[in-house]
């Protein structure tokens, strides 16, 4: 597949990062923050049990082969999506998705430079680390405007 092709699934799925707190603050308007983020992952657990069932090429049975920590995904992923239903009501989108985005680029980066969890090997040199700056600085001053 191209990679300008995957850079705009990408960009697709940052939108959709984008949209969703929102979305699941207002379910937690209803129900509460860690229902809606339950009712997030159980739609969401459908939704891929369905695309497993029509289009999918793996095998659940190997999960037997995987080791604890590759198994934390949904944790992690359960842990974001519920800092953000949590959160965005309190500061706004664009100051969360600020946080999310500075912090995703640093891990990132240092994922990228150590090669970790089997990932590609992308040393940090200082053109990203002023991207990691510049990121940061742009952050805070979206941060600021909120925090004032």
């Amino acid at each position: 597949m191209n990679n300008y092709i995957l850079y705009l699934l990408m960009l697709c799925g940052g939108v959709m990062i984008a949209v969703q707190p929102s979305i699941n603050a207002r379910l937690a308007r209803f129900v509460g923050v860690l229902e809606s983020s339950c009712i997030s992952f159980a739609v969401g657990t459908v939704a891929l049990f369905i695309v497993v069932l029509l289009a999918g090429r793996g095998s659940m049975r190997e999960v037997t082969g995987a080791s604890w920590w590759e198994l934390t995904g949904g944790l992690l992923g359960a842990f974001f999506v519920t800092m953000t239903i949590f959160v965005v009501p309190r500061i706004g989108t664009a100051a969360a998705m600020a946080a999310i985005i500075a912090g995703q680029l640093a891990t990132g980066v240092i994922m990228d430079h150590f090669g970790m969890f089997g990932g590609r090997h992308i040393p940090l040199d200082s053109s990203r680390m002023i991207g990691i700056a510049l990121l940061m600085a742009g952050g805070w001053l979206v941060f600021r405007r909120v925090a004032s």
